[in-house]
């Protein structure tokens, strides 16, 4: 891809000698196996590379140069260009990782893997748990500030699904740029401080404000994580792992009311603000405990040791420079760039994002739809209404414990040829059965939610297919982008979270119109109904999927460089 010298950055001095010699030395060099000399960088949109040496114009630098026995060669301004590339890669200077390489993510040991798992998980277990506890306090909010509309009190869910929605399009992009570790610890300190101002709120205006901003510091969690599972497990560990951490996102929002309903029953609505600001402060100092997995920064450290230590600037890996350098916020402006171009552009990205945004904005409707059927209906209590979400839970559990049975599914699909590997799509069938059992449990929860003459333990019950069928769209959606994504996968499911929260903050302000003016059972029915008209989704991709996947720009040079890369 050509570029001027303004689109590139600042410039570099290099010795017309030294430069002459590392393209000879690229040219007769034997080429590492799974790498490919080529006239023109294909790269990562951002991977530019450089050849440099100290610059000797300075007359004092030619002094100093001579006395250290270095020689008074003159130097030229270049400027980094895309043939600099062709000079390292494939050579002894381009800093990769060997086989078994211990600094490799992917080689760390399980209980290293595991460790990080759990922290990520717990991080956004805490985040998500807090979007929906605060429903559980709602009435004691509605009290002490005399809110009267059902629609304003839920904003304060909207606010904060919406914070959820905007952060991963600013955090996920930065965490391709700067490596994920320090991401994680700023936005998690921001988060923890924007709890407090909840804890001692003195009217709703200040709650709906810290909720949103709050939410966006937190974002982290979601726009992040998958990512940093991706970083560490290899693609046949992959759901297992994902498998686990699903039961975070997942079963956040069904925890907070069962646990927010007895904390707010028995110490009142600002505890459950309090809780999270105790968790957040433990979980964001395990944070500091948790080292960077994004291999191309760990890449990038490696090769500015080796240049410190050598003196030699031609050490570098193929993620050392990006497009842009020298010029800091046209840096960070292409990479904020990236999720957006990503979710409007790419149709993977817009599909997946719609029919995962449109599942998880049904799963929202629900805590706000189950308050009424079973608090203001059958008369249940804070505490106990909680209770009527454990279907939900036990239907996520029941998605990871049955990991290995998706394993099998996946392990029925054929090897693709050009590869020799499944191709991502093995991953969808189990996505595009949940597709067909997420609207029956939703037919199912419609017609024996009322009335009360019903025993309870049917709709509930109904939450166990209705979870399960969720977590398997949450789990192997993610795995999928992921997985075809690769490097930029932060990116790509960062868009994908960013639909998701919008849809899922906007569509609970319309359930208790619809439940008061349709009837439970009716209102319940009606999206069970948009859950039907999306099923033909995830079937197309499981069949039409790599015909799509060939057609995109970003995945054809992905799939270039793992070739060069020998994967």
């Amino acid at each position: 891809m050509e570029k001027s010298e303004s689109d590139l950055g600042s410039s570099y001095a290099v010795s017309e000698k030294d430069a002459e010699s590392a393209r000879e030395s690229a040219a007769h060099r034997d080429i590492a196996p799974g790498h490919h000399r080529r006239d023109d960088a294909s790269g990562y949109d951002e991977a530019i590379v450089r050849v440099t040496s100290t610059e000797l114009d300075d007359p004092e630098k030619l002094e100093a140069s001579a006395h250290l026995g270095l020689g008074a060669s003159r130097t030229v301004s270049t400027t980094r260009t895309t043939k600099d590339l062709a000079a390292v890669i494939g050579t002894s200077f381009e800093v990769k990782w060997s086989e078994g390489d211990p600094e490799n993510p992917m080689n760390w040991t399980l209980a290293k893997r595991g460790y990080i798992l759990v922290v990520v998980s717990l991080q956004t277990l805490i985040v998500i748990f807090y979007s929906t506890s605060y429903v559980s306090g709602a009435p004691g909010m509605r009290a002490e500030f005399g809110i009267t509309s059902d629609t304003t009190m839920i904003l304060g869910m909207t606010t904060y699904l919406l914070g959820l929605a905007s952060g991963p399009m600013l955090l996920a992009p930065l965490s391709e740029l700067y490596g994920r570790r320090i991401i994680y610890l700023v936005s998690l300190f921001l988060y923890f401080l924007f709890v407090i101002p909840s804890c001692v709120a003195t009217n709703f205006h200040t709650i709906l404000i810290v909720r949103f901003f709050g939410a966006v510091a937190g974002s982290v969690t979601i726009a992040n994580a998958p990512g940093s599972l991706g970083d560490i497990f290899p693609e046949e560990y992959r759901p297992l792992a994902f498998s686990v951490f699903c039961l975070a996102p997942m079963n956040g929002p069904v925890l907070g009311p069962i646990i927010g309903g007895f904390v707010y029953q028995n110490l009142g609505w600002r505890w459950n603000n309090w809780l999270v600001l105790i968790a957040a402060g433990l979980f964001g100092l395990m944070g500091f405990t948790h080292p960077e997995t994004y291999a191309p920064e760990l890449l990038r450290r490696r090769a500015a040791k080796l240049r410190k230590e050598t003196g030699d600037e031609r050490y570098m890996s193929r993620f050392c420079f990006k497009d842009g350098e020298g010029d800091p916020a046209h840096l960070i402006k292409l990479n904020l760039k990236r999720p957006v171009t990503m979710l409007v552009t790419e149709p993977m990205c817009i599909f997946w994002a719609l029919y995962v945004g449109a599942i998880y904005a049904v799963l929202y409707m629900c805590f706000t739809a189950y308050p009424i059927v079973f608090s203001e209906i059958r008369g249940w209590g804070p505490g106990i209404s909680g209770l009527a979400f454990t279907g939900m839970g036990l239907g996520t559990i029941l998605a990871v414990v049955s990991e290995p049975l998706s394993r099998k599914i996946y392990n029925m699909h054929s090897i693709d040829p050009d590869t020799g590997k499944r191709p991502p799509e093995a991953r969808i069938l189990v996505v595009a059965i949940a597709a067909v059992i997420i609207p029956l449990a939703m037919f199912w929860f419609a017609w024996t939610c009322v009335p009360v003459s019903i025993h309870p333990v049917w709709p509930i019950l109904s939450g166990v297919p209705y979870g399960l069928g969720n977590t398997y769209v949450f789990l192997h959606s993610n795995n999928y982008l992921v997985t075809s994504y690769d490097v930029y996968a932060a990116s790509a499911v960062a868009g994908n979270a960013v639909v998701r929260s919008i849809l899922g903050g906007i569509m609970p302000l319309f359930a208790p119109i619809m439940y008061r003016k349709m009837g439970p059972n009716w209102a319940a029915t009606t999206v069970a109904f948009i859950a039907v008209g999306l099923i033909p989704i995830p079937w197309a991709f499981y069949k039409w999927g790599k015909t799509i996947r060939l057609r995109s720009p970003i995945l054809q040079k992905l799939q270039r460089e793992r070739e060069e890369r020998g994967e």
